[in-house]
């Protein structure tokens, strides 16, 4: 078998999405091989390292000065780095926020973008018009709107009504383990924008939206598309072909402007 890089996840934000990640990467992994005709066994699958990072709430970082994430992730990040690990994929959509700072503490790895990776899967499949469900943090950010318009997709974002709805799910049914409370607020939002907005797709900007939301009751033509799914494809491109290769279904996206400011590394 031909040489295949190290790779590793920075999770923990939180543990079930970041466990949920791993699961998406060896599924793209074993998605590879299948494609290739090679068999699925043990060894045939790309050394890889995730860290749960028990970092501070990213949210509250950005909207209300609570303490900053970035120096544990980039204690972890140092840490995967001095392992040996070539590329790393953030499993947190928010945390992306401080990718520019992160990507500057440990310039030797290369630390994919979700967003970046995202709108290059979405222009692909052609996708114009997409609902976008988040956290406030990144709402407030605009990680995503700038560089979905430069890619010409139109966002649209939740009501202020919605998004404390979305964030209701994502603390006190994801994280708290009530999921039939989280499916059932995703899908009311995920519904509404859709039937507001004739969104072709809902794009689920945090991973742990995807672990409630796997299906949109009635409109069975809506994509859902999950960020994290997307990153852990390209996360499993990257151990088995290298950096700049092409993807399989199409060519490796081009990079992406920046589109939102970094925080303050020490908030």
């Amino acid at each position: 078998m031909s040489a295949v890089r190290k790779v590793g996840i920075l999770g923990g934000m939180g543990p079930a999405a970041g466990v949920d990640f791993v699961r998406l990467f060896l599924a793209a992994c074993e998605a590879h091989l299948h494609a290739r005709g090679q068999a699925i066994r043990d060894q045939a699958y790309p050394e890889h390292w995730m860290v749960q990072v028990p970092a501070p709430d990213r949210t509250a970082a950005l909207l209300e000065g609570g303490l900053s994430p970035f120096p544990s992730m980039a204690r972890a990040l140092q840490g995967l780095q001095h392992e040996g690990v070539a590329t790393v994929a953030i499993a947190c959509n928010t945390a992306h926020a401080w990718h520019a700072d992160m990507q500057r503490e440990c310039p030797g790895i290369e630390l994919l973008h979700i967003v970046q990776e995202t709108t290059a899967q979405l222009v692909r499949e052609g996708i114009t018009s997409i609902a976008l469900l988040a956290t406030l943090g990144t709402y407030r950010l605009g990680l995503y709107e700038g560089a979905l318009q430069q890619a010409g997709i139109d966002c649209h974002l939740p009501r202020p009504d919605e998004q404390a709805a979305v964030m209701r799910g994502i603390s006190e049914g994801v994280k708290a383990g009530d999921l039939a409370l989280a499916t059932a607020l995703f899908t009311e939002v995920a519904a509404r924008m859709v039937e507001r907005h004739r969104c072709q797709a809902v794009v689920m900007a945090c991973t742990e939206i995807p672990l409630a939301l796997q299906a949109l009751a009635g409109h069975p033509a809506v994509r859902l598309v999950n960020p994290a799914q997307v990153l852990a494809g390209v996360l499993a491109q990257r151990a088995y072909r290298g950096h700049g290769q092409q993807q399989l279904s199409a060519g490796a996206p081009g990079r992406l402007r920046e589109t939102a400011s970094s925080p303050r590394r020490d908030a």
